[in-house]
């Protein structure tokens, strides 16, 4: 066997060259740090998303023919239904494992969404963003809107009364676009809503061309991590040339081996245990029902929160009905932020001037304001979908959420650079005095002090291996010639942004100070 398999490796390596290459990257270097681990969620999200979606296209039928169900299901035999929800109902009662199977891809469905959500938030907060990653930052932009784009689809295809409640609103989002709105939906639709031809379109867009895209995006993201390295946090012997850590085989492929069937384990544990989305209950979708406290998946409740909390703005123009109240918080809020946070790379770069690449991640609190963006942003996100909980529309909890989603993120604002700023400041305080023993001890002229103990070495190299930027300089308003610039207002524009996203910035320790530390004047 053995010299079977070195003949077969051999036979492979002559003909596509594969032993230099894999000698070079099976002993790729990757770092260890717990946070790395939630971009292997959702790999391996996705990864359960395929098995399981495979197994439930054997039996799914799309297709909105008109049948009366006779299966397992006694309260709804006799009813009318379309053929998509008679064998949704089949799978969760008459096929072997699957509602297991249903309940796994669903499971992994919301795992695969709120890991890229996490993870994006960790390459946010950390700057992983930048130089020469800000491609793989907008190739991750496009997964999670992929991924909630397919998730949608997903638990549309059923055609139970839930589903069919949130397509009766995409619908509406669709039909508010100004002037195109109406052939855009007819071309989605095939016609009037709910029309015949949507399901099966949908089934194609959900089992072949979403996921087709979202495998290619995966490996191409996958190339350029490995291309480009892998960040790492801060630390002694790290720097921006080299990287810090254990190899891809064997220590860290059997690592990644292992949290496979940890994330495999917990959804099929939850599969097994934990009920969601019982279509039974809610009955087959029919246009004139609507299922009380309806709600859809949390990905898409911050939707649902802006269009609860929109006045009912519209107007007619031309013999065109412009509907701002759906228009507005469906495509305008939700292209805009999705537009905003694939280009936010590229902003951030503009306005620091910062063209440098950068392999050593940010502790958060070192860039206050940019940290200060982020929460903000995550305080929007979270009042909208808090917003989306009102389904009762209480008139109160309305106009606070309406006053709540422009107020909360500047006040999350604020609140965080000033803590960002008192981190920094206790940090220069930790290097310059020591960490506080919470010894008291009295001096001889009556005094009382708290006695210091001084850091180590790793410890201070941490709190001050990172850089303290400085705003960009505006340049001569005229050139040598005395001509202006004709970039003059945009290049004042940019030192003005440039001087409000480093205002209060805290300064490391001098060389003087860290003199008097190590003479032995730096703690008490």
């Amino acid at each position: 066997m053995t010299k079977v398999g070195g003949a077969a490796a051999d036979y492979l390596d002559e003909r596509v060259s594969l032993g230099s290459l894999l000698k070079k990257n099976l002993r790729k270097v990757f770092p260890d740090h717990w946070s790395f681990l939630l971009g292997e969620i959702a790999l391996y999200s996705f990864v359960i998303l395929l098995l399981s979606g495979v197994f439930l296209t054997f039996f799914f039928k799309p297709s909105t023919a008109e049948v009366v169900y006779n299966g397992s299901y006694v309260p709804l035999r006799g009813i009318k239904m379309s053929e998509a929800y008679a064998s949704t109902l089949e799978i969760s009662f008459d096929v072997r494992a699957g509602l297991l199977m249903r309940q796994i891809h669903h499971w992994a469905a919301l795992f695969f969404v709120a890991a890229m959500t996490v993870h994006m938030l960790r390459v946010f907060f950390t700057g992983a963003f930048r130089k020469p990653r800000e491609l793989n930052w907008v190739i991750g932009v496009t997964l999670l809107i992929l991924g909630v784009v397919e998730g949608f689809a997903g638990y549309s295809l059923p055609d139970d009364l839930l589903s069919g409640t949130g397509l009766r609103i995409a619908s509406g989002i669709i039909l508010s676009i100004p002037i195109i709105g109406t052939y855009v939906h007819f071309l989605t639709f095939g016609g009037e809503f709910p029309g015949h031809d949507f399901i099966p379109r949908l089934y194609t867009v959900h089992v072949l061309l979403i996921p087709g895209i979202i495998l290619a995006l995966i490996t191409a993201h996958l190339i350029l991590l490995v291309y480009q390295k892998h960040t790492q946090y801060p630390g002694p012997g790290r720097r921006n040339d080299n990287v810090v850590g254990q190899p891809l085989l064997p220590v860290y492929m059997a690592k990644a081996g292992g949290f496979f069937f940890v994330v495999f384990g917990v959804t099929a544990l939850l599969g097994a245990i934990a009920q969601i989305n019982p279509i039974w209950s809610y009955g087959p979708y029919t246009p004139t029902q609507i299922t009380a406290g309806s709600q859809p998946d949390w990905y898409m409740g911050w939707l649902e929160g802006l269009l609860r909390i929109m006045p009912a703005w519209e107007f007619v123009l031309f013999g065109y009905t412009f509907s701002m109240n759906v228009f507005v918080p469906g495509v305008v809020a939700f292209c805009g932020f999705i537009i905003l946070l694939a280009l936010y790379p590229f902003i951030e770069a503009w306005v620091t001037g910062d063209k440098r690449e950068h392999h050593i991640l940010d502790r958060p609190r070192n860039q206050a304001t940019r940290t200060a963006i982020g929460v903000a942003g995550v305080t929007w996100y979270g009042l909208a979908w808090l917003a989306g909980g009102n389904d009762v529309s209480i008139n109160a909890i309305t106009w606070f959420m309406r006053i709540a989603i422009f107020a909360g993120p500047v006040l999350a604002f604020i609140i965080t650079k000033r803590i960002c700023l008192g981190l920094q400041r206790r940090d220069r305080e930790k290097v310059l005095h020591g960490r506080e023993t919470g010894i008291i001890k009295r001096l001889p002229h009556g005094e009382f002090i708290e006695v210091h103990e001084p850091i180590s070495a790793e410890e201070r190299y941490l709190l001050t291996q990172h850089e303290v930027p400085k705003p960009l300089e505006l340049g001569p308003e005229y050139d040598e010639n005395g001509v202006r610039w004709s970039n003059g207002r945009m290049s004042r524009f940019r030192a003005a942004l440039s001087r409000w996203y480093f205002a209060d910035r805290v300064e490391k320790p001098t060389a003087e100070e860290f003199k008097a530390i190590e003479s032995g004047h730096g703690h008490h």
